[in-house]
């Protein structure tokens, strides 16, 4: 069998957890515009890192296959 590839765009975005069962994201919408969006925003609900929804996760472990 030849090796599988990774999407390396995937790679990019998705990590998986500790104990490789779940795999986590950045949020979207805190790239650029900044200053329309209130500090609450920017700190409390765009920083925290978010699990990737169980019917996606699915498709990324098949871009990721050695995650």
């Amino acid at each position: 069998m030849p090796k599988l590839k990774t999407r390396k765009a995937a790679a990019k975005r998705f990590a998986a957890t500790g104990s490789g069962k779940k795999i986590f994201r950045r949020k979207a919408y805190k790239n650029h515009m900044l200053y329309h969006k209130s500090s609450e925003q920017k700190r409390r609900r765009l920083s925290h890192i978010a699990l990737v929804h169980e019917n996606d996760e699915k498709e990324v472990r098949l871009m990721l296959p050695y995650l």
